[in-house]
């Protein structure tokens, strides 16, 4: 035990972890406060904070690193902790947004039709990437993003997949590749249904659970359904996707352990469990059952949202955007293509259910 905390002590404590510990959260909290301006809303804190991380790698190199080779892998080490185990911490924060006597009452109908939609875009997604020769990790990656819950579900999927040391870049790369395709297409198709939802003749009610089943991200189908005059029944429908990554997740990370991961010399396979979802869990229950945690709620929400931005920054400052120009063509047709299944599939639904 001594050791060990020696050990992260030392990685911990220096000045290349403060100094991209600083910039991350000032990068985070800046995302917060642009995303409450109207058309920054759509993309919401943390696809600007990716977007800040990025833009921040140019000065970080040219002014912090320079030409010293000790510097650049402190900055990576540090950026790469902070995104790896920051995640994780403000994925089970967010789970005290979920509350589950919500879905479990008002949600009952959103729940089957979001085991639908998340389990039949990520089979579908997966496949057309696959056949457009995507590699499977960006195809997984792509393909929960678009059917879950946009960046977040990335980030959480990406926990369940293990690679080794020297391929931590190229899934780094991947992660950011998925996420600003998703948050591309999220604004496309949240876009797309404003102005086309009112055409069709479908109920508020109709549309805000369309809005919810196909749109990406929280903050697309919050718009979506504001504009429908459906926002409740919008977000619940959004939510019932988001607890899907849960199973996801799990279902996800014994799948690419079977068909993707290297067989360890010993014979035995170790499944990369996603231990951080039981906490998503844990703390969705003591969100919803634990009376004196509901008034603080939102606050844990934000503190989530932060955390969760501080890691989409530090992701941003290691991007490879050479391999995302390379790369990120075919996984965004699949989305694209996906996308228009989901958006019909969902509407179809909703006049079905609703």
């Amino acid at each position: 035990m001594r050791e060990f905390c020696k050990k992260w002590y030392q990685r911990i404590a220096t000045r290349d972890m403060a100094f991209i510990g600083v910039l991350t959260l000032v990068a985070s909290c800046v995302a917060s406060w642009l995303k409450q301006l109207p058309v920054l809303s759509l993309f919401g804190a943390l696809i600007i904070a990716l977007l800040i991380g990025m833009a921040a790698q140019f000065p970080v190199r040219s002014w912090y690193v320079g030409d010293s080779a000790d510097r650049k892998a402190g900055v990576k080490d540090a950026a790469g902790l902070i995104s790896n185990k920051l995640l994780r911490l403000g994925i089970i924060l967010l789970g005290f947004k979920l509350n589950l006597q919500v879905l479990f009452t008002q949600g009952i109908k959103c729940l089957p039709i979001a085991v639908a939609v998340v389990t039949l875009t990520i089979v579908v997604c997966y496949a057309i990437a696959r056949r457009l020769g995507v590699d499977p990790q960006l195809a997984i990656l792509v393909s929960g993003g678009t059917g879950i819950c946009g960046a977040a579900a990335v980030m959480g999927l990406s926990g369940s997949i293990k690679v080794p040391p020297e391929q931590e870049s190229e899934k780094a790369d991947n992660e950011v590749m998925a996420v600003a395709i998703i948050a591309i297409m999220g604004t496309i198709f949240a876009l797309a249904e404003i102005v086309l939802g009112p055409l069709t003749g479908l109920s508020a009610t109709q549309l805000g659970i369309t809005a919810g089943a196909s749109l990406h991200e929280i903050a697309h189908a919050v718009a979506a359904g504001a504009a429908f005059g459906a926002v409740d029944i919008a977000t619940i429908m959004k939510l019932s996707r988001v607890l899907m990554l849960v199973f996801a997740a799990i279902v996800i990370s014994i799948w690419w352990d079977r068909n993707h991961s290297a067989v360890p010399a010993s014979g035995k396979r170790t499944v990369s469990f996603p231990w951080f979802m039981l906490g998503f869990i844990g703390a969705s229950i003591i969100g919803t059952f634990v009376p004196f945690i509901a008034s603080v709620t939102p606050q844990l929400v934000d503190i989530a949202y932060v955390v969760l931005g501080m890691a989409m920054a530090a992701l941003g400052i290691t991007v490879n955007f050479a391999a995302i120009a390379q790369k990120g063509r075919k996984a965004f047709l699949a989305s694209f293509l996906t996308s228009i299944l989901l958006m019909c599939f969902a509407a179809g639904m909703a006049m079905l259910f609703f």
